[in-house]
């Protein structure tokens, strides 16, 4: 069995990103809302001046993971941290490693770059998910709700 590899996604990876996370998108039961494109991701994920950035993961050179992430500031800890926002390896390919490879991949870049935290999100169905965070010793925070807007109501809120 050979060890996951994992690198920045880059210029030509449109395709495997998108395929990537519109698999998440199934596996989470939230397809009805994916609207990434290809296009969205060479800007967003790709682009001179990234909204969020990518990492891929492989084995034995085919596309095993993904996970999109982004730089974040607590103003309280004066520090940088990460937020996770995806975090997907292929089913079939649970258990050889690749999450791990991912997640030390991200620890690496948080300290390289002063972050003094990574936190992400996890729909509260989702075992598989937990019991692997668990694994690594990460912590459930629960003492915070999360909060959205969205559609009309971020509309409705901005005065449009």
């Amino acid at each position: 069995m050979s060890a996951a590899a994992v690198r920045a996604g880059r210029t030509g990876d449109e395709d495997t990103i998108l395929s990537l996370l519109r698999d998440l998108a199934i596996y989470e039961r939230l397809e009805h809302r994916f609207r990434l494109t290809t296009g969205t991701v060479a800007r967003d994920m790709l682009g001179a001046a990234p909204a969020v950035r990518c990492d891929l993961a492989f084995l034995d050179d085919a596309p095993a993971g993904v996970m999109t992430w982004y730089f974040t500031y607590s103003s309280f800890l004066g520090a940088r941290g990460i937020y996770l926002e995806d975090f997907y390896v292929r089913p079939e390919l649970r258990r050889r490693g690749v999450g791990r490879a991912l997640l030390a991949s991200l620890a690496h870049t948080a300290l390289k770059h002063g972050a003094v935290r990574i936190e992400w999100s996890v729909l509260t169905w989702n075992r598989p998910a937990i019991d692997f965070y668990e694994s690594v010793a990460a912590q459930r925070v629960d003492d915070w709700y999360i909060y959205r807007l969205t559609g009309e109501t971020l509309a409705q809120l901005a005065g449009a």
